[in-house]
């Protein structure tokens, strides 16, 4: 347990954050710290052809020990972490033996993981957990994926007997903002197919997420002396206002579930002369993205009408950009990639949990890039925040479902029933 703690913890220390308004790749100069790290890390287990780009993006081989023709096969994870919260000066907390109570994060500003918000803490009662101190994220998103991926590798590499075919490392930088893929070069990584480690709760298999667009809009108005604005201040704050609750009201984030698509505002920033607004926007079905996009675009002609005539020409202008699609149609084609990662779950004793992804991954991207590319538990609990936390036992059974799916790929069907003869 210790190794993968210490290897962990080495990597979380490390910030990664990355930075939504940066122009370049990686989008923070910091990314490269833990990157050149982690060239270093695969050098030295013994992976080879280990690489490194000039925008950060790492990949390693790990040769075939079988002398039949096997599939390669890849294991993918990011090392920046989320701008939603810092990075900076993370202070991992070991929680060991964890007794199903109330977890003192930081005293000095209480601020307490508790069960009583955090249910899902009471199913490791008993185990290992790492938490933060408070006032940081962990980085558990996905600093717990990378360790579960080099931890793998190293173990298959000190043992040859476990027999399997040439796999595929990939390590990304920007995932958190949505460029992670973006410069990824599926060509030279030369999978057939591969698996994201960067899932949440122990068991988590996803193949489906959102369609995903974001919008940023802008509102125009006119600064008069509040004296004499009688018919002539036009307040775009007020205008924004006005554009937000024209949106559905139960259709945001806190609001829905499952496969229910949502609206999510999460930047607003203005005067009287000028408001911006970002969003997202989000939805599995095809069909229900392109009609909320297409709302965006309906309430935007529906205020420009409204104030024509006064304001002279286009009082909201919006910008939307797609983002990333659903994977699922790039994956059920090849269905078996799934049952592989569920039949190497069950062999380890964790159950499969199969549900739709409630956001996206690298993943999302590259299997429609020509890289099918499921996503699969890291391990870790409430994200991109103060209370995120990850158990240790988690981390390790990722570990034995990315050794037992290297298994696997190496056997007859992949150790799958065959499909029945009608």
């Amino acid at each position: 347990m210790q190794p993968i703690i210490d290897r962990f913890i080495s990597y979380v220390t490390i910030d990664t954050e990355s930075d939504v308004h940066s122009q370049t790749t990686p989008s923070t100069a910091k990314q490269w710290d833990l990157a050149n790290k982690l060239v270093k890390d695969l050098k030295a287990i013994g992976m080879q052809d280990v690489t490194i780009d000039d925008k950060a993006y790492i990949m390693a081989t790990l040769p075939s020990n079988v002398e039949h023709e096997v599939p390669t096969i890849g294991f993918i994870s990011h090392f920046d972490t989320s701008p939603d919260f810092t990075g900076a000066n993370v202070k991992p907390q070991i929680v060991p033996n964890y007794d199903g109570k109330d977890i003192v994060l930081n005293a000095e500003n209480n601020i307490i993981l508790s069960p009583s918000y955090f249910k899902d803490l009471l199913q490791y009662k008993g185990q290992t957990l790492i938490t933060t101190d408070g006032t940081t994220l962990l980085g558990a998103d996905d600093k717990a994926g990378i360790t579960e991926i080099v931890t793998a590798m190293e173990y298959l590499i000190n043992h040859p007997e476990i027999k399997h075919g040439t796999i595929k490392v990939g390590f990304t930088p920007d995932e958190e903002i949505g460029r992670g893929a973006h410069h990824f070069d599926v060509a030279k990584f030369g999978a057939e197919w591969a698996y994201t480690m960067d899932g949440s709760q122990i068991g988590e298999l996803e193949y489906e997420n959102f369609n995903a667009a974001g919008a940023k809009i802008l509102f125009k108005g006119k600064s008069v002396h509040p004296g004499y604005a009688k018919g002539k201040m036009i307040n775009s704050m007020l205008i924004a206002n006005e554009f937000i609750n024209a949106l559905p009201k139960d259709e945001t984030p806190q609001e829905t579930k499952g496969y229910q698509g949502f609206f999510h505002i999460h930047h607003l920033n203005g005067g009287i002369e000028e408001t911006t607004l970002d969003l997202i926007i989000r939805d599995h079905s095809k069909k229900k993205f392109e009609k909320r996009k297409a709302l965006i675009e309906k309430i935007t002609r529906k205020i420009n009408k409204k104030f024509a005539k006064q304001f002279g020409e286009d009082i909201v202008i919006a910008e939307i950009k797609d983002q990333y699609y659903n994977m699922k149609e790039k994956v059920v084609p090849v269905k078996h990639i799934v049952d592989i990662a569920a039949k190497a779950m069950r062999e380890v004793n964790v159950k499969p949990i199969i549900k739709p992804i409630r956001g996206g991954t690298d993943g999302c991207q590259l299997s429609y890039m020509g890289l099918p590319c499921p996503n699969i538990f890291a391990g870790g609990h409430n994200f991109h925040g103060k209370y995120e936390y990850v158990p240790v036992e988690s981390m390790q059974k990722a570990v034995e479902v990315i050794v037992k799916i290297a298994e696997l790929t190496s056997q007859p069907n992949f150790g799958l029933e065959k499909p029945k003869k009608k």
